[in-house]
């Protein structure tokens, strides 16, 4: 990335899957870009730039974000969790299992923003029914499986 030397810089402190880093950066940097091209963690994936479709979806001190509507100095001081830094949580490999088990995935693209945001409804909401889940993913698009197949997965997933 080609920054020019003109542009505002801030200091930037954040925690990221349990590691912190300690950055300068463009005042202007969405979080989105930050996580992929500064840190290269590539599981958050960018689709349509615009917070419609939810692949973007980190967890921001816990709270689903859309981190291509988040500039990064916005989670200065803050926690950042991203598809990659729930790899070793038993309980998200679980759900991602669960998801395979009920082919909820085909293309996999919009898979990391749906597990976080399944992780997070289900963390708030341990016995979501299915409308539950249903309005606990809105803002999460996947233009392959429909979505009956991922509402049943994290259904059977806490039973």
């Amino acid at each position: 990335m080609i920054i020019p030397e003109n542009w505002d810089y801030f200091d930037l402190t954040v925690r990221v899957n349990g590691q912190d880093y300690r950055e300068r950066i463009p005042t202007h940097l969405r979080l989105l870009d930050f996580l992929r091209d500064v840190l290269h963690l590539t599981g958050t994936k960018e689709v349509c730039g615009e917070g419609e479709c939810g692949a973007c979806t980190v967890l921001l001190d816990g709270m689903t974000v859309n981190s291509c509507l988040v500039l990064a100095v916005e989670a200065h001081d803050s926690e950042v969790v991203t598809i990659e830094g729930v790899a070793e949580d038993e309980d998200i490999a679980a759900l991602q299992q669960v998801y395979i088990d009920h082919h909820a995935i085909q293309c996999g693209y919009c898979t990391p923003g749906f597990v976080l945001s399944a992780a997070a409804l289900l963390r708030d909401e341990p016995e979501a029914d299915p409308e539950s889940i249903r309005k606990g993913l809105v803002g999460n698009f996947c233009r392959c499986t429909g979505y009956q197949k991922i509402v049943q997965a994290i259904s059977d997933f806490r039973k």
